[in-house]
């Protein structure tokens, strides 16, 4: 229920790469609902949470582009100075790696989402909830 499924698409860096990757999934009404990219000398990752993971990997994986479905963790947080901290905290008192995270806004006043990529998932599910931090559900995050 708490893992969502975001897209990491491995880009070369050359221009219009990234233009073709959301060209494929516009034409296809995969609708992106956050994305991060981070980016070597060579290539890039393009990290996605779109609203049916499952049919926009496969369609990538047509117009062969290398793509992999991987389990992250979304979590709410008030979108206020501080707020962030009770998940770092949860996080950090039982030893859970962060391998990387990114934040969005959402439709709901004062609220922001934060994907997380830790590194064991049912762990780190374990430690937020007996700290209090809400975590999204698949649905929640793909159908604002």
């Amino acid at each position: 229920m708490n893992n969502i499924y975001q897209l990491s698409v491995f880009v070369e860096n050359k221009p219009g790469r990234v233009h073709h990757i959301t060209e494929v999934l516009g034409k296809n009404n995969i609708d992106i609902r956050a994305l991060s990219i981070a980016e070597t000398a060579d290539y890039g990752v393009l990290r996605l949470i779109v609203r049916n993971p499952e049919q926009a990997s496969q369609i990538l994986k047509s117009e062969n582009i290398t793509v992999l479905l991987t389990p992250v963790i979304a979590v709410a947080i008030q979108d206020t100075p501080g707020a962030l901290v009770a998940t770092m905290n949860a996080l950090a008192s039982e030893k859970i790696g962060i391998e990387y995270m990114y934040a969005f806004l959402n439709p709901t006043p004062d609220t922001a989402y934060m994907i997380l990529r830790v590194e064991d998932n049912e762990k780190a599910i374990s430690a937020l909830t007996s700290a209090g931090v809400r975590l999204v559900a698949e649905k929640e995050l793909y159908e604002i």
